[in-house]
């Protein structure tokens, strides 16, 4: 077991000043710290978790029983577009890019993200996308055509209003943010891993998150055209989705699809990702076959790619098609079983130490089987056609949006947050966090299934009575707010552990990756010398029996320093060996404003303004040019390279 010593206390001053962002309202608009950006993307997205629970929670008022009218059916509309456009883009994805953002260079042993201001300019337009949309609410005019948005109910012609131009505009904005992020995690990955860590050794999330990001980058675009065409078609008359105009609505579906299936894997990956790393912590022994779950992490993305049509079995396609899309919604099942068996493994061989984490990982196991499995019968058609637009879509989705996203998430801030605020959270409050959640989720999205075989279709606000939905309603909008108290119970067990939370220190859970060598919270630097990993697990190692075996152990507490500027080690690719030292950017506030700037200029698209337009689009040109324009230090710095030279 590694033990570090801290660094010099004047080694310690140096690296401060070099790193560390000043206090105050400039270091807050300015700092592309990438721990500062990992939790605000934490904090925000959580924030608009509980604004899509709350508007859950509405729905399921309304649906408690028949033929309730608590809420009018535009209202109603609005509350689940918005709902599942919040849980999907706003949540679900952008969590994970929170733990990303705060745990690679800790898990690599670098000081920054590879990009450190396209890192703060994708949190901006992460925030200003969510505020676009959230400020549709306004007006009285959210998004109201479902977070599909089928054409052609979404276009002018029977959707007037503002509603679905705030759709297609936010999404096009929210889009910007996603792909500069994949771009980054991508060029970390491969270039900013700690001399010696091999792609086989770098943590299983790492996997999720670049297998995700290049999903992303692949598929996210055809999204982005989807939402040009339908706001072009409302705003200037075209007829992409139009079947009068000899437009096609399927396009619609094909092109939303295209993103909307593979879409699911970014944001469960990386979660699965967690688990794979939390659960060899608790169970005391490595991941059971990392190799084959990192091979299975990377093909399951691959696949997702081929599955888009099992969500329009319904739409008429040819026998072929659904032969074909039907076979490969079922064969995607394999990598996931790969995980699974090998989650299993890991705890049936291993010690298992019944932590709340550790309580949250197997409760995700159990859902990830459940949901699993009612997605892969919808792979046989006869059977999708029968459930197709009912209420047992809906339990399957929650099972694996919320099953296999919100539970290894919480787990998740369970195990990093001490490393986070350098306080411990309540274990007794934790548990009852962990069961409250667990049952109130079962008892809330298991009877979905049951409504949905009973005929009760999906996107209705009210009911009548006599058709056999009414318990199962009712049981569903209880475990709905039982699920909801447990979230509570993490949020007030996150608050007290700030106050009264015991002190973590630098490895509270013995864990085995490299996050845990540094303190907790970790310093601006992140480590005092570069590490050189030769293992998976550089913190369980035993030196003396690595020396025996004739493998070189990890160096921790060795390593160049790189104390005379904002340095990093560049590494090669595959092995990690070492070829450069980096310089890294400093603060900035460009990223901010450029921000900005595209949130006038959506505005301006929405209203139409376009004076708005302009000031934006000229905002934009300038916070380019300026973050370009090569700063006094690097203008020396190429000087230097030059004479060198």
């Amino acid at each position: 077991m590694a033990t570090l010593a801290p660094p010099a206390p004047a080694v310690d001053d140096r690296l401060t000043r070099i790193w560390e962002t000043p206090r105050g309202i400039g270091g807050m608009l300015s700092t592309v710290d990438h721990k500062t950006i990992g939790k605000r993307y934490l904090v925000t997205s959580f924030v608009f978790l509980v604004l899509g629970g709350v508007e859950a929670a509405v729905m399921r008022a309304q649906l408690i029983h028949s033929n309730l009218r608590l809420v009018s059916p535009e209202v109603y509309n609005q509350l689940y577009s918005m709902h599942g456009v919040t849980m999907m883009f706003l949540y679900a994805s952008p969590v994970l890019s929170g733990f990303s953002n705060y745990l690679w260079p800790l898990l690599i042993g670098s000081r920054d993200m590879a990009v450190p201001r396209l890192n703060a300019l994708s949190y901006w337009i992460f925030l200003a996308s969510g505020i676009f949309l959230y400020s549709s609410f306004l007006v009285g005019q959210a998004p109201n055509d479902g977070w599909f948005a089928y054409a052609p109910f979404s276009l002018r012609p029977y959707d007037p209003g503002l509603n679905m131009d705030y759709y297609a505009l936010g999404l096009v904005f929210l889009a910007v943010s996603t792909t500069v992020g994949a771009i980054n995690f991508i060029v970390t990955f491969f270039k900013l891993r700690a001399p010696g860590m091999s792609v086989n050794r770098v943590p299983i999330i790492m996997w999720g998150t670049l297998t995700a990001s290049v999903a992303i980058i692949f598929s996210l675009s055809s999204l982005t055209v989807a939402c040009i065409y339908l706001f072009f078609e409302r705003r200037f008359g075209m007829h992409f989705y139009d079947p009068a105009a000899g437009g096609q609505p399927l396009l619609w579906q094909h092109l939303f699809w295209i993103l909307a299936h593979p879409w699911v894997y970014v944001v469960v990956l990386p979660a699965m990702g967690i688990v794979s790393d939390v659960i060899p912590t608790f169970a005391r022994r490595p991941l059971v076959g990392y190799t084959f779950v990192a091979l299975a992490t990377v093909a399951t993305g691959i696949l997702g790619f081929g599955v888009w049509v099992h969500h329009m079995f319904a739409t008429g396609l040819s026998e072929m098609s659904l032969s074909f899309f039907g076979a490969a919604s079922m064969v995607i099942a394999i990598p996931s079983a790969v995980a699974v068996f090998a989650w299993i493994a890991t705890i049936w061989t291993g010690r298992p130490v019944f932590t709340t984490a550790f309580l949250f990982m197997a409760g995700f196991i159990i859902l990830f089987v459940i949901g699993g499995v009612s997605g892969v019968v919808t792979a046989a058609v006869p059977f999708d056609w029968q459930v197709t637009d009912t209420y047992f879509v809906v339990g399957h989705i929650h099972y694996v949006l919320i099953g296999i996203n919100v539970f290894p998430v919480v787990g998740g801030l369970y195990y990093w947050l001490p490393k986070m605020t350098g306080r411990m959270l309540s274990e007794r409050l934790g548990k009852w966090n962990f069961w409250v959640m667990f049952v109130g989720f079962n008892l809330g999205f298991f009877p979905m299934h049951i409504s949905g075989l009973l005929g009760m279709p999906r996107r209705i606000y009210t009911y009548p009575s006599g058709l056999g939905w009414d318990t199962a309603n009712l049981i569903t909008s209880i475990g709905a707010y039982l699920f909801a108290v447990g979230v509570l119970l993490f949020v007030i067990n996150f608050f007290w552990s700030l106050r009264r939370g015991r002190v973590a220190g630098p490895d509270p859970w013995r864990g085995p990756s490299l996050e845990w060598s540094t303190s907790s919270p970790p310093p601006p630097y992140n480590f005092a010398v570069i590490p050189t990993v030769r293992s998976a697990y550089p913190m369980w190692e035993r030196p003396e029996q690595r020396e025996e075996a004739g493998k070189e152990p990890s160096q921790l507490d060795r390593g160049p320093v790189l104390d005379q500027g904002r340095e990093t080690v560049g590494t090669s690719s595959l092995d990690g060996e070492p070829l450069a030292v980096l310089q890294m950017p400093s603060d900035s506030y460009w990223p901010f404003l450029l921000a900005f700037s595209l949130l006038v200029l959506f505005f301006g698209l929405l209203a139409p303004v376009w004076a708005l337009v302009v000031i934006g689009g000229v905002g934009l040109l300038v916070c380019v040019i300026g973050w370009l324009w090569p700063t006094r230090e690097e203008r020396e710095l190429a000087m230097r390279e030059e004479a060198a030279a």
